[in-house]
């Protein structure tokens, strides 16, 4: 682990970060290839806003990663969403202390959900394979139409459309309430 790296709920003052936040993650998808939802400054400052967001910062100040959640089916399920970390503080553990920050943060809050996300990235799937999480079937995941909109823009969205919400490219993540790592 990174010891210059802190994890803290984002406030206010890091909202100034949600556009860098959103360009970075458009750049990971098309230096990846990998699948993700569009995000826009708007919806990461809502995040923020909300105290539904982590961030991820250097002893120096420059921001090193970002994450949120969101609550689902009257909290029964809670998403874990919108990981990225900036390239400069790639492989330096900075994915695995916002995971666990996001962990602790809706465990304390939910503790009874069913955590979950849905990724194409091998290293998310690893960190949470190592975390505890099973992939899932989509049909394990909220029927929430307000969770599935999201996925619209996602360069993939057409096959989640095209087999009526039941597979994408995405893996389905979850992670019980008795298997907390």
């Amino acid at each position: 682990m990174n010891m210059d790296i802190s994890v803290e709920v984002a406030s206010d003052n890091h909202l100034p970060l949600a556009d860098l936040i959103c360009e970075t993650i458009k750049e990971g998808v098309l230096a990846r290839g990998t699948g993700i939802a569009g995000r826009t400054p708007d919806d990461i400052r809502e995040k923020i806003r909300s105290g539904q967001a982590v961030v991820a910062l250097h002893r120096n100040g420059d921001w090193a990663g970002f994450a949120y959640w969101a609550v689902w089916e009257d909290g029964r399920y809670v998403s874990h969403s919108g990981l990225i970390v900036n390239p400069a503080y790639r492989q330096q553990g900075v994915a695995d202390l916002l995971k666990h920050k996001l962990l602790e943060l809706t465990r304390a809050a939910y503790p009874q959900a069913r955590l979950f996300s849905i990724t194409t990235s091998q290293a998310v799937m690893s960190l949470n394979t190592k975390l505890g999480y099973h992939a899932v079937a989509f049909s394990e995941l909220p029927k929430d139409p307000r969770f599935w909109k999201q996925c619209a823009g996602c360069q993939h969205h057409d096959i989640l459309n095209r087999t009526a919400g039941k597979y994408c490219l995405c893996t389905g993540m979850l992670l019980e309430p008795e298997n907390v790592a």
